[in-house]
């Protein structure tokens, strides 16, 4: 059905609009890591290109590429999603007990995946 491929771009709109600015939405992917755990490979959506690189700089996260438009891979494996009611952050890889502690230290609600 053509309607449900264009209700993301739809949602991507309507969050770029609730977000305050004209600034567009779309997809982040970076490397995650603190001084406590990590490196974790992530992807975080909704997310503006200036929260993107501020994420990219965070701790000690790097390579940060924003996607606009996009969202984060839904058909790649992974382990789970914390989803911080704004966005949400897909990881793909690392262990699921700890990423669900550090999702509720965020804040966050954790989905253990597969």
């Amino acid at each position: 059905m053509k309607t449900n491929r264009l209700l993301p771009g739809l949602v991507l709109v309507l969050m770029s609009t609730a977000m305050g600015d004209d600034e567009a939405v779309g997809a982040c992917t970076y490397v995650q890591e603190n001084m406590f755990a990590g490196p974790f490979d992530v992807c975080q959506a909704p997310i503006t290109s200036a929260q993107c690189i501020e994420m990219g700089e965070l701790d000690d996260n790097h390579d940060a590429s924003f996607a606009e438009g996009r969202e984060c891979d839904a058909e790649r494996e992974m382990v789970g999603v914390c989803d911080l009611g704004s966005s949400k952050i897909h990881y793909y890889n690392g262990d699921a007990f700890a990423l669900e502690i550090g999702c509720g230290f965020q804040g966050g609600e954790w989905t253990a995946e597969g």
